[in-house]
């Protein structure tokens, strides 16, 4: 018995996200008004609990996209060496990215997820909507005229902007600034522990937000929900099957179909482990011994796909954002989406491989164009299950990504890649 296999966090929100609906169900239809219900339980325990989490959450924010970010960027300063190899492996990774969000944005405007989900009679958090601005304002925002004005009040693109050029310049100063360079990776640390101590709480979090919504709206809350997973899936098939193919063939002229046949054992592990970090010697070996291209790109090109290429993630962050600003009746702008897709992108770079991190950097995303963070609450224990799959696309897209950057640099045996037994060998 002492060998029991221990629950996993993403069992532990999905029970609590179960839970909770049906309480919220129960209390809804079966138990009539009263203070206790009303006041006590719902307004009460629930409101406390779930709005706590939610402000765990957003503490997090600010110290750990700062944190992350400079550290990425020192690291990404490490790889000068690698020259034009390191341009556009980061240009292809920034671009990939910035189309999946964007192509998650269409197809949400087109299923419409939100619609038909009453959430006005929710109660909100405190979150400040700034006024509408132009898109030219929008990108001259990105640029902090006071960096710690924007860490203190949670403005997000300056911060990213600020994070980028502190952790570039700490990089190229090298030696001479280690102390610096230590003190965040050290903090950044802390804020990785943190996250984890307080993803521990989420199943609790989601239980009471879930069980509050639901005792208010009923079954109603069902169907925008299958809408939303068909939207966030239906985007991720798009970005894996299409985009990433069409650029496979268009920079390289390889096979599509071969391609995928080789790479599916690891698309297969990427799902099942729902972490990229795991799939960085598998990815290797694979491009390596199946598809000829070298370890010298693809020992680079790899890990660095694992921290900083988080298209998946992006296109959550694209489907969510309609899916909330539908539920909450909030029109977005032409610069709001131009936002969400800047901040979703940049942001990328600094999503850390700990469960939970991209829901974090979501409360980001929502709070930069004024959308509540409670519509987290519904879709945090259904994001859990498509967590799996946005592993995969991830790690398809940095498979991709060093194919086509190893042929530009003629690093890359096609005679293996074309030969359907190369690699058998050594499985």
């Amino acid at each position: 018995m002492k060998n029991r296999k221990k629950t996993g966090l993403t069992t532990k929100i999905f029970i609590g996200l179960l839970a909770g609906a049906a309480t919220g169900i129960l209390l809804h239809y079966a138990v009539p008004e009263s203070v206790i219900r009303d006041e006590f339980l719902i307004g009460g325990i629930f409101y406390v609990i779930g709005n706590g989490f939610l402000r765990l959450m957003q503490m997090l924010v600010v110290p750990l996209v700062f944190c992350s970010l400079v550290c990425g960027s020192m690291a990404m300063g490490d790889t000068k060496k690698l020259g034009t190899i390191g341009v556009k492996t980061l240009f292809f990774y920034l671009f990939t990215t910035a189309l999946a969000i964007t192509a998650a944005i269409l197809v949400a405007n087109v299923i419409n997820p939100g619609v038909g989900l009453d959430m006005s009679s929710i109660e909100r958090s405190e979150v400040a909507i700034a006024g509408k601005v132009s898109l030219p304002d929008t990108l001259l925002n990105i640029i902090p005229t006071n960096p710690l004005g924007a860490l203190a009040s949670g403005d997000m693109l300056p911060i990213i902007l600020f994070a980028l050029i502190v952790g570039i310049i700490l990089a190229k100063l090298g030696e001479s600034v280690e102390t610096v360079g230590n003190f965040f990776s050290q903090f950044n640390d802390v804020m990785m522990e943190m996250t984890t101590m307080v993803m521990k709480l989420a199943p609790y979090g989601v239980f009471c937000l879930i069980a509050k919504t639901f005792s208010g709206i009923g079954f109603d809350a069902f169907l925008p929900l299958l809408k939303y997973m068909a939207g966030v899936l239906l985007a991720l098939a798009v970005q894996c099957l299409v985009v990433y193919m069409v650029m496979l063939k268009g920079f390289t002229g390889l096979s599509p179909f071969l391609f995928i046949r080789k790479f599916l054992p690891v698309m297969g592990f990427a799902f099942s482990t729902a972490t990229s970090n795991a799939t960085i010697p598998l990815s290797i070996d694979t491009l390596h011994q199946k598809m000829g291209v070298s370890k010298r790109i693809s020992s680079f090109t790899i890990p660095l796909g694992a921290t900083i290429n988080m298209d998946g993630t992006a296109i959550m962050q694209g489907v969510a954002v309609v899916f909330a600003a539908q539920a909450f009746g909030i029109s977005l702008s032409a610069a709001d989406y131009m936002t969400v897709i800047l901040t979703a992108t940049l942001a990328s770079i600094g999503t850390a491989g700990v469960p939970g991190v991209g829901l974090i950097t979501l409360s980001m995303v929502f709070t930069s164009v004024g959308l509540p963070v409670e519509a987290i609450a519904l879709i945090m224990g259904i994001d859990r299950i498509l967590d799996m799959c946005r592993t995969a696309v991830n790690v398809t897209g940095d498979a991709v990504c060093t194919t086509i950057v190893a042929c530009q640099e003629k690093a890359v045996k096609k005679e293996v890649f074309l030969n359907p037994e190369a690699g058998k060998q050594a499985n």
